[in-house]
Formats: C-alpha cells, sequence, structure tokens
C-alpha cells in the first residue's frame, strides 16, 4: 500500500505528531509513505529525522498563483507515486484533494485531529460524506458531531485516538530513582508531573494555583512536589516563578521545578507518583497523557478533548477549576488510589492503545478503500 499523509501544519503539535508517526509506522510494515507538508516546517523535519520521504507544497496559501504552482505539485504528485490512500490531517487544500480524487481515484480519508468542530455547511457535508471514503475522527466527542451534525454514514466514520511507544514509554525503577535523585526527591516527597509546552491552555498556572489551595485544605498535601516537564514557550520559568510565590510554594525549586528540555522525557515521567493533564482545551489528541499513562504513571486531567475517552470521571475534573483540582491531588496521597488508577491507566494503553493498535486500525480503515479500487 503506498500511501501520502498531508500534515500542513506549521508547528509538530499532536495533529503534526499523529501524521507523521502513522506514516513511520506505515512505512516500518512495508507501507510506502510520503509526508506532504510546508516548506522548512518542524513537521517535515522531524520525518526527514525519521527517514521518511517528504515533499514540500505551499497548502496553506490563498495566492491565486501559489494555489496554481499547489495544484501542480499536487498532481505531479500523485502522477509520479500513484497513492492508493491520501489521507488528509489538516484541511486547508481538502477539496483540492477531492478534485484531484476524481481524476486519479485514489483512496481519500480525512482525519480531524482538531478541537474545534467543523461548520455544518455545504462544502463540508459534500467533502465529509460524499468526497471522503472514510472519515477519521481522534476522540468520541468529533465523532458524535460527525454523526450527529454532519451526518456522516456510519460506515465511513472511525474513531482513532492514536497510539504510544510502549518500548519507549514504560515502567523504569532505575530511571525512576535516577530522575528522583537528581531532582532531589526524598521517599516522603509525592510527586505530581506535567508534561507538555508551557502554554496558557495546557493549565500550569492552574495547577499550581489548586497546589496552593491543597496545601490549605489538607496539612499532608505539603508533602506533593510538583514537576513541570517543559520549556520556555509562551510561558517562561519566570512566570512558573511568580506564581510559585504567589499561591506560597516558596522560591522556585523548593516546591515547583522547571525541567528545561530534556532528551529523554520517558527517563523523568518514571520519577512522578502521578501525573496531571490540567488542559483548558485542545488535547484532541493527547499525546503527554497516553505516555504518562504508558509509562505506569496515575493520571488525573480535565474534562477536555480526547480525555473522557481515556480516563473516568471519578479521576478528572472541570477545565479549570482549581477546587477539584485540589481536591483531586489529596486524593492521590493515598497510595492504594494511586495504584488503582495506575492499573486502570496500565490496562487502557496496552488494551488498544499502543503504536501497533494504532497501526492495525488504521490500515483497517484503508484495506477497505483500496480493495474496492481493484
Amino acid at each position: 500500500m503506498r500511501t501520502i499523509q498531508v500534515v500542513n501544519v506549521r508547528w509538530y503539535n499532536a495533529t503534526a505528531w499523529y501524521g507523521v508517526t502513522l506514516a513511520k509506522c506505515l512505512q516500518n510494515a512495508g507501507h510506502e509513505s510520503i509526508v506532504a507538508g510546508l516548506k522548512g516546517t518542524p513537521p517535515l523535519e522531524k520525518a526527514e529525522e525519521m527517514g521518511l520521504r517528504t515533499i514540500a507544497l505551499p497548502f496553506n496559501s490563498a495566492s491565486p498563483a501559489k494555489l496554481a504552482t499547489l495544484w501542480r505539485g499536487m498532481d505531479e504528485l500523485v502522477r509520479d507515486f500513484r497513492p492508493d490512500v491520501v489521507n488528509c490531517h489538516r484541511g486547508e487544500a481538502f477539496i483540492l484533494w477531492a478534485l484531484l480524487q476524481k481524476k486519479y481515484g485514489f483512496g481519500l480519508v480525512r482525519t480531524r485531529g482538531d478541537r474545534r468542530l467543523p461548520k455544518n455547511g455545504f462544502i463540508n457535508r459534500w467533502l465529509h460524506c460524499r468526497a471522503a471514503d472514510a472519515v477519521i475522527a481522534t476522540n468520541e466527542l468529533m465523532t458524535r458531531h460527525f454523526a450527529d451534525v454532519l451526518r456522516v454514514p456510519a460506515e465511513r466514520l472511525h474513531t482513532i485516538l492514536g497510539g504510544v511507544d510502549t518500548a519507549r514509554f514504560h515502567c523504569d525503577g532505575s530511571a525512576r530513582e535516577e530522575m528522583r535523585r537528581f531532582y532531589g526527591y526524598s521517599d516522603n516527597d509525592v510527586v505530581m508531573g506535567l508534561l507538555g509546552r508551557m502554554d496558557e491552555v495546557k493549565g500550569i498556572r492552574e495547577t499550581i494555583e489548586a497546589l496552593g489551595i491543597a496545601r490549605r485544605m489538607n496539612e499532608e498535601a505539603r508533602r506533593i512536589r510538583f514537576l513541570v516537564i517543559g520549556f520556555d514557550s509562551q510561558f517562561k520559568t519566570e512566570d512558573v516563578a511568580r506564581w510559585s510565590h504567589e499561591n506560597g510554594l516558596g522560591e522556585l525549586g523548593e516546591v515547583v521545578t522547571v525541567t528545561g528540555k530534556v532528551a529523554q522525557p520517558e527517563d523523568v515521567l518514571n520519577a512522578l507518583d502521578f501525573g496531571m493533564l490540567a488542559s483548558l482545551g485542545s488535547e484532541a489528541i493527547a499525546r503527554a497523557a497516553l505516555e504518562i499513562m504508558a509509562t505506569g504513571v496515575p493520571l488525573i486531567s480535565s474534562t477536555t478533548g480526547v480525555m473522557p475517552d481515556l480516563i473516568p470521571a471519578e479521576y478528572s475534573f472541570d477545565p479549570g477549576d482549581t477546587k477539584a483540582m485540589a481536591e483531586r491531588m489529596i486524593q492521590a496521597l493515598d497510595s492504594r488510589w494511586r495504584e488503582k488508577l495506575a492499573a486502570y491507566c496500565r490496562s487502557r494503553v496496552l488494551g488498544g492503545l499502543r503504536l501497533e493498535d494504532f497501526l492495525s486500525r488504521t490500515i483497517d480503515v484503508y484495506t477497505p478503500i483500496v480493495q474496492a479500487q481493484s
């Protein structure tokens, strides 16, 4: 099978990770794949690092001249590569792929990994219900929207949450000892970790506020240490230091620590006693959540995006609800509570959220499309 994964994203976010990772899984399984995207962007650079073939085209331009260049480039790519399936991970240029499909007859798939629900307009209904051979949603909320609002036929609609590399992300006792020693944690410390870019949507400020509330609610919560596994982005380390001080958590490094860039986040995750996913939005694809869960770390989270598909309500809270977050933190002081949640997280990953599951479920979508072309 030959596929083109269209990943015209300007940064390496979860949507880009999903598309590039899928291309790598397909390539490893013997299905030749190309990643098409925007020139000079991290998704193409990452794909090239993985040894994947890439092509840069001006997908996101509205300029008539660039649209003409794009059309010629797409036509040449399809004519030369002869894909069985083109999978679009963004909506820009999707209509052009739909028009090109009429000329060449390849299978057309739209994967929606964006938290924004598509509008119920004529063009969207035509693209998703008629032009696309399959629509893949990365969470059940999006699947329900496609089914109930856009009326995508059930036989064309699929939910694939993604997958995690369990050979890389797994429980490692040696890494736990090394990382806890490196960051100065004692056996009495209960380490809470948040993995992700330091942007407002990730809820870092709210997590610090909630930890301050938890310490006022319960003296035992003073055992909790907060490890931010991330580096400067929209928010800076100085912002984290200020919030820590404002919420009675002392200077940076006393209760709250920022790792900065780490080469092997899988090792740092092993230092945690529980993970926190405090996103205020986003998480249509929860890469960080899957990596934490696969490491055998119990995860509490907000109910945004895909998270209700991963974590039961009893371990969750509404986005931005710092009091509910604090209550979950206090519950996480109980080692038996953490062990129960950790067991659930492990079983959830091993029950269908590994990279091999991601690949097989996608191939299950592609195969009948390819067979119908024969």
